[in-house]
């Protein structure tokens, strides 16, 4: 008989095809499990798939009394809490570093794209402007990227290969993180450096409590006149109240979002400006990232059930 495993979040059927020949899923569909399951049938549950944003507290750990196993879809876990897992003796798990490629180029694709005003470009071809010969301030000459000051806020996985790509790009790169590390990157000690120092902001950080609307308007407006931000790691971190008003009265030039607050919803004050290129959180979303994800999600759940460490646990769990 096939182990039993509950799909916590909404997930797309086709992603879940490579666990459902090995386990037997219980598929909330996104719903609270409850609604869905019986007392019985979530009494037996010792394993579940999440994704990592999905809030996923102590009270849904209680109704599955046998739980032992919690593992994310992707690198993210903070919609998990740890402490409350912790206390159950709940392993928990994710795919570090199965995303980060994917999710550097997005990155990239965000920051060329708000830097050179692609989508007015686009638009002012698309328009006939162009064909017109009509002048357009936002068409005026933009800096390019040999000598910009690139600021890598996180310095994980995905902060490193963005890293990469921007010094492939000939710009000089910077970063803060919780860590130093060995790297060919100018390290600054605290993120109003960074701010200080950088005319782009990359958000590669891991999300939680303590960085919770950590880009504020303080750090928004050390970024300058000509600054931008991109966003590739949760709403969260940035104060989207403050990103509107440095966006709409000009404290910065520009943004990049993958991610939002309230997913799937981008509020109307940020959709309305010109100056902001947005992604449906898409960072990960590649076949060959999907392929690794399920990779290590298999790897997790199969040491799981025949009793062994997990492969790829959340460290700080």
């Amino acid at each position: 008989m096939a182990d039993k495993v509950l799909i916590y979040s909404r997930f797309p059927k086709t992603m879940m095809a490579r666990f459902a020949e090995r386990f037997e899923l219980l598929d909330t569909g996104g719903k609270p499990a409850r609604e869905v399951f019986s007392a019985d049938e979530l009494g037996g549950i010792r394993a579940l798939l999440t994704a990592g944003g999905s809030p996923l507290g102590a009270e849904s750990m209680d109704l599955l009394p046998k739980l032992g196993a919690i593992v994310c879809y992707g690198t993210g876990y903070d919609g998990v809490d740890l402490t409350a897992a912790a206390a159950r003796k709940i392993a928990v798990g994710h795919s570090p570093g199965a995303n980060a490629a994917s999710v550097a180029d997005i990155a990239m694709t965000l920051m060329l794209a708000t830097t050179r005003r692609i989508l007015v470009a686009d638009q002012y071809v698309r328009s006939g402007d162009w064909a017109a010969s009509k002048p357009s301030p936002m068409m005026r000459p933009q800096a390019g990227m040999p000598g910009r000051r690139i600021g890598v806020y996180g310095m994980g996985e995905i902060g490193r290969k963005i890293a990469a790509r921007c010094a492939a790009f000939e710009s000089e790169v910077g970063y803060f993180s919780r860590t130093r590390y060995d790297l060919p990157y100018q390290y600054f000690p605290t993120l109003e450096a960074l701010a200080d120092w950088c005319s782009v902001l990359m958000i590669a950080v891991r999300a939680g409590a303590d960085t919770q609307h950590v880009v504020n308007g303080d750090i928004l407006g050390r970024l300058g006149a000509d600054g931008h931000v991109v966003n590739i790691s949760r709403g969260s971190v940035i104060d989207e109240k403050a990103l509107v008003a440095a966006l709409t009265d000009k404290t910065i030039a520009g943004a990049g979002l993958d991610v939002f607050e309230k997913e799937p919803h981008a509020p109307d004050a940020l959709t309305a400006l010109p100056n902001v290129v947005f992604a449906p959180h898409i960072g990960g979303h590649t076949l060959e990232s999907h392929v690794a994800m399920q990779s290590c999600v298999l790897a997790n759940l199969g040491a799981f059930f025949e009793g062994k460490p997990l492969p790829h646990p959340v460290k700080s769990a």
